[in-house]
């Protein structure tokens, strides 16, 4: 019998954040399966986990490949295997960014993640100007992401990017940023190449967008919002090395693969 389960990440209550499956035992599951099971579940990513000797090995696939680097997803395993597993904490997962780490704590989850400092971008693609008007106020990327900041919250709640011109950017996402009103700072995030048109809670992308902003606010301890449909709250802690990304987060399903 292989479980699987549905848990919202990054959300206060069900049917909020980003909702990811897990299947916590995937060691029967060639990489075919996981791929078909990622399509079936048709989220934004499926994590699949496997044990040996103690240690955690973690692989996170989107509808349409497998992804390199997933926060939801890992927050989502690490409450599978705390709530409802039963297993006692903090989990260290060996991934293809290497080893990432989640503790508990009394307001959730805290996934730490590297660090990965925004690298700026002198000559953006036209498609940027396309979709979010020209002359943004900043441009710069990850090894798998760009980031585009706009003027003000409003401009970023407003976006309406053309899904089809962004997928050409495949394998980079596109997340867009401004300053918050009530947090201190929101995003956006779009993947449509990997068949995630807008990723509900994305939080790799804060690897990058919280070092951004702790450089632009002056301070390390930051809170987020991601303003899709259905929203998400993050907490970020940027160290020299690491970001400390820190949710809550829900099971919705608890159920049986019956395939393959």
């Amino acid at each position: 019998m292989t479980r699987i389960f549905v848990v919202d990440a990054f959300a206060e209550a069900p049917f909020t954040g980003n909702p990811a499956a897990v299947v916590p035992d995937a060691a029967s599951l060639s990489e075919v399966a996981m791929q078909d099971i990622a399509a079936e579940m048709n989220l934004s990513e499926t994590a699949f986990l496997t044990e040996a000797n103690g240690a955690y090995r973690l692989r996170w696939f989107s509808p349409v490949h497998e992804v390199d680097f997933c926060g939801h997803a890992t927050i989502a395993t690490a409450h599978v295997l705390s709530v409802d597993l039963g297993l006692s904490g903090p989990f260290m997962f060996e991934t293809r960014v290497g080893a990432l780490r989640v503790e508990t704590s009394v307001d959730g989850l805290v996934l730490e993640v590297p660090r990965l400092d925004p690298e700026p971008v002198p000559t953006p693609p036209a498609i940027i100007d396309e979709a979010f008007g020209a002359d943004p106020v900043a441009v710069f990327r990850n090894f798998e992401n760009l980031f585009v900041r706009l003027a003000d919250e409003a401009a970023v709640r407003a976006a309406d990017p053309p899904l089809a011109r962004l997928a050409e950017l495949f394998p980079l996402g596109v997340c867009i940023t401004a300053p918050g009103r009530e947090a201190d700072f929101v995003s956006r995030y779009f993947a449509p190449g990997a068949g995630i048109p807008e990723d509900p809670v994305t939080g790799s992308t804060h690897a990058t967008l919280a070092p951004y902003w702790a450089a632009e606010l002056g301070r390390t301890r930051l809170g987020a919002r991601q303003l899709s449909r259905r929203g998400g709250a993050l907490r970020c802690d940027v160290g020299s090395d690491t970001v400390r990304i820190e949710g809550r987060a829900v099971t919705v399903i608890d159920g049986v693969l019956l395939a393959p």
